[in-house]
């Protein structure tokens, strides 16, 4: 079974910790104890998930809830509210890419020495959120073509604000053809790199680079690995690959 990806058991997790709050207190225990209860029952699923902060959005997405209703004295629906946001910057079709996670301002130096690019060439940033990766990639490449997809209607939106330099459209990475494309740039997840992987190998010709900041394509050999900002490394491959 593919793993399930980590809003699911985050909404889930949310979910099943008010019913078995609105169960506990049906039965007359006490709303302190309650609360404590439900809040360790959270830890378990939150602790399978691999990532630090998503362990601490798990954890903390109750507790925070439950101080905002007793405290605010907001309606019991209120707490419903950031998952309509979350629904609406990313819609359930997105939920197996990266969330959005900006690209540092200086990650991508040194980039255009360790794969030149010859002016004019087109450039993908597959996920682009808010722009901050083509703001990255623009820095290094001052004269090529940059394109940004993203999946968010509302952030491709922004982002094209943002980013006048670039043309960014509201897509599907997935779906999207590299074939035209002599650099792919993304931000993604662990879990979704070998998806990107596949996809490069079917789509992008020989002399287009594959550049992945911080997470490793390990089915592929690595040209070079930079790394200008502290965790976050730069990993470049090359059509055909090794």
């Amino acid at each position: 079974m593919a793993r399930m990806v980590w809003p699911l058991p985050a909404l889930l997790t949310w979910l099943t910790a008010w019913a078995l709050l609105l169960a506990l207190r049906a039965v007359g225990l006490p709303p302190a104890i309650a609360f404590v209860l439900v809040t360790l029952a959270t830890a378990w699923p939150a602790w399978r998930l691999s990532h630090r902060w998503r362990r601490l959005i798990v954890l903390a997405g109750f507790p925070l809830s439950f101080l905002a209703l007793v405290q605010g004295g907001l309606p019991a629906w209120a707490w419903l509210a950031p998952l309509a946001l979350l629904l609406l910057l990313y819609p359930l079709r997105s939920w197996r890419d990266a969330p959005l996670f900006p690209t540092p301002a200086r990650a991508l130096d040194g980039l255009a020495t360790a794969a030149p690019l010859p002016a004019g060439a087109r450039v993908l940033e597959a996920g682009c959120g808010l722009g901050h990766g083509l703001r990255a990639l623009h820095r290094a490449y001052p004269e090529v073509q940059l394109t940004g997809l993203e999946w968010s209607a509302p952030l491709a939106g922004l982002c094209r604000l943002r980013c006048r330099f670039a043309q960014v459209r509201r897509g599907d990475i997935w779906t999207e053809d590299w074939s035209g494309y002599q650099m792919v740039y993304l931000f993604q997840r662990p879990e979704s790199m070998p998806r990107a992987v596949a996809k490069a190998r079917r789509e992008l010709k020989p002399g287009a680079w594959l550049v992945s900041l911080e997470f490793e394509a390990t089915e592929l050999s690595p040209v070079a690995r930079l790394e200008t900002v502290a965790g976050k490394p730069v990993w470049l491959y090359r059509a055909p690959w090794a």
